[in-house]
């Protein structure tokens, strides 16, 4: 019978060892994934599921507050500008850029004109608010930033009206049952009955007692009006403050949130000065619109309702120029 040749290496014992190395390692392997990715899910669970991000504001840029107010409102805010040489006038209608670092931010505008009899200033501030935190709005901080300003001005938001409770139902009252007499001892006398001294009628109170010596009688009393002769005290009533609707105070109708507020700075022998401001929130904007008279003359204040008026129309113009 013919022997089969040797091949070096390939005898059984080796064999066998090399495969069952490579099952190990194989098993080795499959054994250790699994576990990864369990530990993975389990810090993931761990950790919850992510806050989601607040809105953007509506606003990403700003207008040119410069270009924003119509040549037909300037003239009516500044007149001492109508009566200026052309390039004077032009140059005034023009308006001054407030200077910032980022126009996207906050840009701001001033005008200002002179006459004999007063000067005017109207100045606009445009400012963009952009919340950093991501689980706050940029409306919310905008909003915080507008409450500020409100709360400087010295204005309190009108009080909101509770909401309405509905009364408890009510129950059938039953009347507790009524007390047993006392008991009384023989002859049916109470038990304390002659025990203690009698004792004089006590003395009446009033005009007919005996404090009432020297007293005299109110003419009330003596007309019948209190019977018992005592005398009801009233407290000082003093007139209400009119009130003139020109206060400073919170606004209506002009964008989402607004205030006016209203200032007479000084009054001398050089005149008198007042500045009337009207603010704005529309979105994650604010607009501040500043309008002020200074009089050359003491006998002059200037007049409330007129530079409110202005000012609110200008507001009012910004606010449509927001919307567009």
């Amino acid at each position: 019978m013919q022997r089969k040749a040797y091949a070096p290496g390939r005898s059984g014992p080796a064999v066998l060892s090399a495969a069952a190395l490579a099952l190990g390692l194989g098993i080795g392997l499959t054994g250790c994934s699994p576990g990864a990715a369990a530990n993975t899910d389990a810090v993931d669970s761990k950790a919850g599921p992510a806050a989601p991000a607040a809105p953007p504001g509506r606003y990403r840029t700003l207008f040119d507050p410069c270009g924003a107010v119509p040549q037909a409102a300037l003239k009516d805010l500044l007149p001492g500008a109508a009566g200026l040489p052309d390039a004077e006038r032009d140059r005034t209608y023009r308006g001054t850029s407030a200077l910032t670092f980022d126009t996207d931010r906050r840009v701001g505008c001033s005008w200002k004109s002179d006459a004999p009899d007063a000067a005017h200033r109207l100045t606009l501030d445009v400012e963009r608010v952009v919340s950093y935190d991501p689980v706050v709005s940029d409306d919310d901080r905008a909003q915080e930033v507008y409450g500020r300003k409100q709360t400087a001005a010295g204005i309190v938001p009108p009080p909101t009206a509770p909401p309405a409770t509905t009364p408890p139902p009510t129950t059938a009252h039953t009347a507790p049952p009524a007390k047993p007499p006392a008991s009384t001892g023989a002859g049916g006398a109470a038990p304390l009955a002659g025990r203690l001294p009698s004792l004089p009628p006590l003395a009446p109170h009033g005009p007919h007692g005996p404090l009432a010596a020297g007293r005299t009688a109110s003419p009330g009393a003596a007309a019948g009006q209190h019977p018992t002769g005592a005398v009801t005290p009233t407290a000082p009533t003093s007139p209400a403050s009119p009130t003139t609707g020109l206060e400073p105070r919170v606004l209506t109708g002009l964008g989402e949130v607004a205030f006016l507020d209203d200032t007479l700075l000084s009054t001398g022998p050089s005149g008198a000065k007042r500045v009337v401001s009207v603010v704005f929130r529309t979105s994650n904007v604010i607009v501040t619109v500043e309008y002020e008279e200074q009089t050359t003359t003491s006998a002059e204040v200037p007049d409330s309702k007129e530079l409110q008026e202005k000012a609110r129309n200008l507001a009012r113009l910004l606010a449509e120029r927001l919307e567009e």
